[in-house]
């Protein structure tokens, strides 16, 4: 009898032991940082992109300002 009570102990324990490490958050940190170190490196390619497209960026303004105006322009619907 003793043996089964041992043994039963050592089972209860061990679900009782698995049931506190799942219950555990301490990985919930780590998908955090590598979810804020992602929206740092899309921020910083972002900035990178905008500094190095913005002759691009501009002409494409002034390119629709001109179609905007309608005066004469590659747009005047006339």
């Amino acid at each position: 009898m003793t043996m089964i009570n041992e043994a039963l102990t050592r089972v209860m324990l061990g679900v009782a032991s698995l049931k506190a490490r799942l219950s555990q958050e301490e990985g919930q940190d780590l998908i955090e940082y590598a979810m804020l170190g992602g929206l740092i490196a899309v921020a910083i390619a972002g900035v990178i992109a905008l500094g190095t497209m913005t002759d691009a960026i501009t002409s494409m303004a002034d390119g629709i300002a001109d179609c905007i105006d309608f005066s004469g322009g590659p747009c005047d619907p006339s």
